[in-house]
């Protein structure tokens, strides 16, 4: 949390008041922890015993990254992998994308139908 509101300070300027101020911090705290998800190393699997609980969002953080749909969305575009991101793993609304992308919001939603069908394709 702290990382994100150093980057929020840093980036202060960037802000253009034309969303949610909650919108565009949560973008950038989205994409802190992506970014140190990323960094993680591979292969380093975290014990599942009653001493160590796993959040749900873990697990699924942990399902998308490693598992096959984290290879689905990999061969998405990276527009439509986006779209996927801000709506379904970020749960931000459609105008939330739109604002966050800088996309308008027709786009967010013609990608996020484009982006259902292709996974569904490459998960049949």
């Amino acid at each position: 949390m702290q990382d994100t509101f150093v980057a929020v300070w840093r980036g202060a300027n960037r802000y253009r008041a034309s969303g949610e101020v909650a919108a565009w911090i949560w973008g950038i705290g989205i994409r802190r922890l992506i970014s140190r998800l990323r960094q993680r190393p591979k292969g380093i699997v975290r014990p599942h015993s009653d001493a160590t609980k796993v959040s749900a969002e873990d697990e699924v953080l942990i399902g998308v990254e490693h598992g096959d749909l984290g290879a689905a969305l990999g061969r998405l575009s990276p527009d439509l992998r986006a779209v996927v991101q801000a709506t379904v793993l970020d749960g931000l609304t459609t105008k939330e994308a739109a604002m966050l992308l800088d996309i308008p919001q027709g786009t967010v939603k013609t990608r996020a139908a484009r982006a259902r069908r292709e996974l569904r394709e490459a998960l049949a």
